[in-house]
């Protein structure tokens, strides 16, 4: 959606479409504009929901995104500029969704921190060159999913553009066991894709 609504109140002449998430939510915080929220949604939903879809399933994404939007309006005087929104949303998303898994007893996933991916349930095909892309993507998709939860957050989140700093800040974990997680994540999903390739 592109909204060409002016802030001259805060940011002069620049647009919502041209100011950074940072400084949309900084105007959210202290004026509960909900044009601006919109804005934010429409820069971070889709990211936001693909990252929790790839750490749980469809429906409880769905639910603790909106979880997630909710607490971004309900916490808004919490947020401090100097760090980057994205990854405040995905921390609180994060929190949310820890906090679901201990509900619904899968807290055991989030310590499976070092086995390796199991092959079983990949599909057996080999991908050639020729063959098209996506069946390749499958056999790829299929591996991050088995991947342990905490290897597939850290690349997920590396995915998304975060550096070892802030993936370390988000996890809560030092960033040489964020070094480790993707090491073993990376491993894991090559040879799986090695297994696949003639």
């Amino acid at each position: 959606m592109s909204i060409s609504l002016s802030l001259k109140s805060l940011f002069g002449s620049i647009t919502i479409s041209e100011t950074s998430n940072e400084s949309l939510m900084v105007h959210y915080a202290a004026k509960k504009d909900s044009k601006v929220l919109v804005q934010l949604y429409d820069n971070c939903a889709d990211d936001l929901y693909h990252f929790l879809v790839t750490l749980s399933d469809e429906e409880l994404a769905k639910e603790i995104a909106q979880r997630s939007w909710l607490k971004v309006i309900e916490k808004s005087h919490l947020y401090r500029q100097s760090g980057s929104f994205k990854s405040w949303l995905f921390t609180l998303a994060r929190r949310t969704l820890i906090d679901e898994f201990r509900k619904l007893k899968r807290f055991d996933e989030l310590h499976e921190d070092s086995l390796p991916i199991a092959s079983e349930g990949l599909p057996e095909v080999k991908v050639s060159q020729e063959q098209s892309e996506a069946l390749f993507n499958k056999v790829f998709n299929i591996a991050l999913v088995k991947l342990p939860l905490l290897q597939k957050e850290a690349f997920c989140l590396q995915q998304e553009g975060f550096s070892l700093v802030e993936i370390s800040a988000m996890t809560n974990a030092e960033p040489e066991t964020v070094k480790s997680r993707l090491r073993y994540a990376k491993t894991a999903l090559r040879k799986a894709l090695e297994n696949h390739r003639d």
